[in-house]
């Protein structure tokens, strides 16, 4: 049985998630959270996710990596917060987490019952559009707990604020 959200209930703000990595369509997808929550009322979370370091317990190696890793995330986690802010003049939730991104995405939004939409950006690259994305458009779609807002990462930014 599929456990109803709190974000659709009468009273309660609805939270978009948008995931910030060093991606350069990474703020489109920012970009479109921040404009289409400022649009309908709602908050916005940032998320990054930086990797599990590699070396646990050589002699503190893994303590320090861990902590570099959450400094670069909470870098990122900067510059997307000052771009909603500018955007749409909303202070965001900014939450950080170490491991998996995939599985660091559905722990949160399983956690934050508000989480109504998540937000990603689709590469343009020659490699794809993007591991969430094609993990997400694949098998995994049908049982995603929340909808999912692909931004193409070639939109311009006047296209993605009249479709926000």
């Amino acid at each position: 049985m599929v456990k109803k959200r709190r974000s659709y209930e009468t009273g309660h703000r609805p939270k978009f998630l948008a995931v910030v990595d060093d991606t350069e369509e990474c703020a489109k997808a920012i970009r479109f959270a921040a404009r289409r929550c400022a649009r309908l009322g709602a908050a916005i979370v940032l998320l990054a996710v930086a990797p599990p370091p590699e070396h646990e317990t050589w002699l503190g190696v893994g303590d320090v990596m861990r902590a570099e890793a959450e400094a670069e995330a909470e870098k990122r986690l900067d510059a997307a917060a000052v771009a909603v802010r500018t955007l749409a003049g909303l202070e965001p939730e900014r939450v950080v987490r170490i491991g998996d991104k995939a599985g660091e995405l559905v722990k949160l939004i399983e956690e934050d019952e508000d989480i109504s939409l998540l937000v990603l950006a689709a590469g343009t690259g020659r490699d794809g559009p993007g591991p969430l994305v094609s993990a997400l458009a694949g098998k995994s779609s049908a049982s995603f707990p929340v909808p999912v807002a692909i931004v193409p990462g070639h939109l311009e930014d006047e296209e993605i604020d009249a479709l926000a």
